[in-house]
């Protein structure tokens, strides 16, 4: 069965997004990233096994798949973006009641009910499902208890107010699968749900 893969940005004190308009994450969406390499190359390892990409529809509408689209004929050479060309060629679901039609490639709508979609994705294929979106979507997800494992990628900014994902509900208890620093201060740490 896949695994649902949850990655977030998150901050040091627990924060997905900060309610002031700040640069608070390690991240840039052109050629000039502040990842290291060892990061780069984990990040794309762990994309490596990715076979379905779970996108929430604000995400999708503001233009997700747009920029990875760009991005993986723009910087090719680079190694950091093979993950851009994964999002390309990976299949992609949106669930949504607003949208009845895909207006990107190998992107299919579904309008059930969350959990019964989401079981219907682990049940059928053999490589893992990311998703992406914002705090409201994966809060919906932690809260019924779809998410396989969490890769919390921890930023070195302390936020001390803003949006959180696990305010909803979620797991009493998590199992941490590896935590690793990085050069660029990142820290990745990997969580299951405890038995």
């Amino acid at each position: 069965m896949r695994k649902l893969i949850l990655q977030m940005q998150m901050s040091v004190d627990g924060f997905v997004g900060a309610h002031a308009d700040h640069n608070w994450q390690l991240w840039n969406w052109g050629g000039d990233c502040p990842w290291d390499d060892a990061l780069k190359q984990d990040f794309n390892a762990v994309f490596a096994g990715i076979d379905i990409i779970l996108l929430s529809r604000k995400m999708a509408e503001e233009g997700y798949l747009t920029h990875w689209g760009k991005a993986a004929k723009k910087f090719p050479e680079d190694g950091f973006y093979a993950f851009a060309q994964r999002i390309v060629d990976v299949r992609k679901v949106v669930p949504t009641d607003r949208l009845k039609a895909s207006r990107w490639e190998r992107t299919t709508m579904v309008s059930g009910k969350l959990p019964d979609e989401v079981n219907a994705l682990k049940a059928a294929g053999q490589g893992d499902i990311a998703v992406f979106g914002g705090a409201g979507f994966a809060s919906a997800l932690i809260d019924a208890g779809l998410v396989d494992e969490f890769q919390l990628f921890i930023n070195p900014a302390v936020l001390g107010d803003g949006v959180r994902i696990f305010d909803a509900g979620g797991f009493s208890r998590l199992r941490l699968l590896g935590s690793k620093a990085y050069a660029c201060g990142m820290v990745v740490n990997r969580y299951a749900p405890a038995a």
